[in-house]
């Protein structure tokens, strides 16, 4: 199912009261145009369109080997973690008070803590939702277990976005991914275990695909696990009708059974997705997000936004204090760009930063600062807090740094260096400008002679 294709009926077969068989059709929502503003399923969309989490499915039906969900830890920045539960009704006045102050808010979603499947406040939740607020798009990540039963609930309550997460669609390299399943009362280990896990998640993919719904598949990278196997998994899916592929390398968590496993490197992760693209479209923009997160895909505002409801006090208006630097004018910004012409680069695949002074109307090129970054050190653990650290550390003393991309933990080592981690694309003179205008615009004497 490729986007500009268009997804915008259902076809029933019905009969008349004389007994005959006839087709009747079903206008459904475009889903083209919901794509156009669903952060997660189009790269474009991701720096224009926020999304909101509502954290109220605790409860979980399988156990991963990779999987540790903790609350109140709003340092952390993966599947699974939340700083708070939510009842359906709170998620409600929650996305009352978060669509006032984040307008450009198109995308509400489930994704756990647990899987939202195996709670009923899933359901309750999405039903007051789409009540509310049928300007939004709804989706639902899931590990599938349950999808097959759920999926003509969840299209009658409007959900028309579905990601599944599938590490295997071999049982025997599943029964190494997970510890457990609870089915029908019986909990499963082993091969059993990963063959119902698979067989369910096939057929939900399946079925939520034919019932027009857009199918994004997760799958965990776990290096000597599974990350062989992904391209079979991609294939797969493909062929059941999903529409996108998100490869997300293991984060290694204390108190899981993969906490000593090391995690992928950049250059493994892209070799796979780069492999797997000949299948299926690859989700290259994923920030491993929170249960809670809620803002733009490289900013994440849950902190912001932890524990409004009802009962509890609200922040201010205006939202966390930002940087002050008042009456400053002249800015040092550095920028990571492959060619000198255009910020092009991802922070951590920059080997060097150019580096500029921005005074009014005037930008002066500075000394490049050289930093050797290392594709082959895996993308979380100690080694790479190492490497962030080291170029947040060169970085030290200027304004900003530009770049098309940042991970969270880089954001955090800047921000505690006090320099900005700006997400910018294009002619790298336009782009200090518009960054200068939008982070800077506090400060005195912006751009003025």
């Amino acid at each position: 199912m490729e986007m500009e294709e268009s997804i915008t009926a259902s076809t029933f077969i019905t009969t008349n009261p004389a007994g005959s068989v006839q087709m009747a059709t079903v206008k459904e929502p475009d889903l083209n145009a919901m794509l156009e503003t669903h952060p997660c399923y189009t790269e474009k969309a991701h720096t224009q369109f926020a999304r909101m989490h509502l954290p109220v499915a605790p409860k979980c039906n399988i156990q991963c080997n990779y999987c540790n969900r903790r609350f109140d830890c709003m340092n952390e920045s993966r599947p699974g973690v939340t700083s708070e539960i939510l009842t359906p009704e709170q998620a409600v006045e929650k996305i009352r008070y978060v669509k006032e102050r984040i307008p450009y808010l198109t995308v509400i979603g489930i994704a756990g803590p647990g899987d939202p499947l195996a709670n009923e406040e899933t359901f309750r939740t999405l039903d007051l939702v789409r009540k509310e607020f049928p300007e939004m798009s709804l989706c639902l990540s899931t590990n599938g277990l349950m999808l097959p039963r759920n999926v003509d609930r969840l299209k009658s309550l409007g959900v028309r976005f579905i990601t599944v997460t599938i590490n295997a669609v071999d049982p025997e390299i599943g029964s190494k991914m997970y510890e457990f399943v609870k089915y029908e009362g019986k909990v499963l280990r082993g091969i059993e275990a990963a063959e119902k896990l698979v067989e369910n998640q096939l057929l939900g993919v399946k079925m939520a695909s034919k019932a027009g719904m857009l199918v994004k598949v997760n799958v965990v990278m776990v290096p000597e696990v599974n990350a062989e196997h992904i391209p079979a998994v991609a294939k797969k899916v493909k062929q059941l009708g999903a529409y996108i592929v998100n490869v997300i390398p293991l984060i290694p968590v204390p108190g899981t059974n993969f906490a000593s496993m090391r995690a992928p490197t950049p250059k493994e992760r892209k070799a796979l997705q780069d492999l797997c693209e000949s299948d299926i479209k690859q989700m290259r923009h994923c920030r491993f997000c929170r249960a809670d997160a809620v803002g733009l895909l490289g900013e994440d505002r849950s902190s912001e936004f932890a524990h409004v409801t009802c009962s509890l006090a609200r922040p201010p208006k205006e939202g966390f204090a930002g940087m002050q630097a008042e009456g400053k004018t002249k800015y040092r910004i550095a920028v990571a760009s492959s060619d000198g012409k255009n910020v092009d680069l991802h922070f951590g695949h920059a080997e060097s930063f150019l580096t500029f002074t921005v005074a009014g109307k005037r930008i002066t090129p500075g000394k490049s600062i050289t930093y050797q970054a290392d594709m082959d050190i895996p993308m979380f653990g100690m080694a790479h807090a190492n490497k962030l650290e080291k170029a947040a550390d060169a970085l030290s003393g200027f304004d900003a740094v530009l770049a098309t991309k940042f991970g969270d933990r880089a954001v955090e080592e800047l921000q505690t260096r006090g320099v900005a981690a700006v997400k910018e694309t294009g002619e790298i003179r336009s782009a200090l400008r518009r960054a200068v205008d939008s982070i800077f615009k506090e400060r005195a004497a912006t751009f003025s002679e």
